[in-house]
């Protein structure tokens, strides 16, 4: 039995339901332990870790004594270093002064539904979606929007939505491309439109980019070069494969940079000063190098895994072009994505994330699978999967 609660908690808190992927997680986990041959294709986190130059630089910095605050916004060298990648990488002139590092992804969106939310204020985003972007918005007493979105608009975001959502309380829009849970990514001229549809109204646009290292398309094009006036967040968890280390940035509005610079000095003072002085490393050519031979082995899971599902009876209603997600349809097996997820981690130790998580919008005719982990693994999911899919499920 629960406690009560010795005084009474904040509204918000109910407003924010549990990060179920983390009871997955956690469930999955206990199994293992107990001697069962768990594999995890939960969890969206990289198999691979940080390179050893970033390890080396880590341990560097640590040595020299970098244990100190950073300024709020980020080391001058680290800002100066992200601009150069963009510059590189996408061909987009950023000022360094645009570039909030913050800790991690989930701290600049934080970051920025405090500086653009207001009590009341609606932000449309897509269900499915990443359950936290609803949550930052209602941490701020903002109202997440969400919009439904199926196979016809590769599970995105559409102008045509931004268009038939928008109300008079509606400040603007949170979308991500890639997207978790779908792997999906938006047409550029697509966005494009979206953004210009926000701007019509007055609103802001924040493009959750975070996986766009990880998309799998030629040639990749960041939102940035949308204009100035649209926001990106990004992070070092990903495509950089430091997920703990609790790294990531904003790109805003040169006249927004004092703004969100001082609610960083006030809501967390700065990102971990180890962490900016060993991601400088991440920019070498060494790491970079790395970081493209295991994208490709990504794009060969996604390769392999989807058409391996559709295979076995759990169809991929589209194709993922980005992260290591698979949004997959377990209708012809349960009506109950839950429970099913439930079954299959008991019965094939195999363990997968329902779709609740990610809205409401048919969670519950579907999962979402990572592929972040080895060939071998892989393969041995399906061919758990795919046994006891075909056995009649006794």
């Amino acid at each position: 039995m629960t406690a009560p609660h010795p005084y009474p908690l904040a509204r918000r808190t109910g407003r924010i339901a549990p990060f179920h992927v983390m009871q997955v997680v956690a469930r999955a986990a206990a199994l293992q332990a107990a001697g069962h041959p768990v594999i995890h294709m939960s969890i969206g986190e990289p198999d691979f870790t940080a390179p050893a130059p970033v390890v080396a630089a880590l341990e560097r910095a640590a040595r020299a004594g970098h244990t100190q605050y950073s300024s709020a916004n980020g080391l001058a060298a680290l800002r100066a270093a992200i601009a150069r990648d963009y510059g590189q990488r996408y061909g987009i002139d950023v000022d360094p002064a645009r570039i909030v590092v913050t800790a991690g992804a989930s701290a600049a969106l934080s970051l920025a539904c405090c500086a653009l939310v207001d009590v009341g204020d609606e932000v449309l985003m897509t269900d499915p979606g990443y359950p936290c972007n609803r949550h930052f918005v209602a941490a701020f007493d903002g109202v997440p929007r969400a919009v439904p979105v199926g196979p016809a608009t590769r599970f995105q975001m559409t102008r045509a939505a931004i268009d038939a959502h928008w109300s008079g309380a509606t400040r603007g829009a949170l979308i991500a491309s890639p997207a978790n849970p779908t792997g999906t990514s938006i047409p550029f001229d697509e966005l494009m439109r979206i953004v210009e549809g926000v701007r019509a109204r007055g609103g802001f646009t924040i493009v959750d980019e975070i996986y766009l290292g990880l998309h799998y398309a030629e040639p990749t094009r960041t939102a940035l070069e949308l204009g100035e006036d649209v926001i990106v967040s990004n992070s070092f968890s990903k495509y950089f494969h430091m997920t703990g280390w609790r790294l990531g940035w904003l790109v805003v509005p040169a006249s927004l940079a004092a703004t969100f610079e001082k609610l960083a000095q006030n809501l967390y003072i700065c990102a971990s000063t180890l962490a900016q002085h060993a991601a400088l490393a991440c920019f070498d050519d060494e790491s970079q190098a790395v970081y493209r031979e295991r994208r490709e082995e990504f794009r060969r899971r996604r390769d392999y895994v989807v058409p391996a599902l559709n295979a076995i009876g759990l169809p991929v209603p589209v194709t993922p072009d980005g992260a290591f997600y698979a949004w997959v349809d377990c209708s012809a097996h349960s009506d109950d994505s839950a429970r099913f997820a439930d079954e299959l981690l008991e019965r094939t130790f195999v363990s997968v994330v329902p779709g609740m998580d990610f809205g409401v919008h048919e969670a519950e005719s579907h999962l979402r699978i990572s592929y972040a982990t080895s060939m071998d693994r892989l393969e041995e999911a399906i061919s758990r999967l795919g046994r006891y899919l075909g056995s009649g499920r006794r």
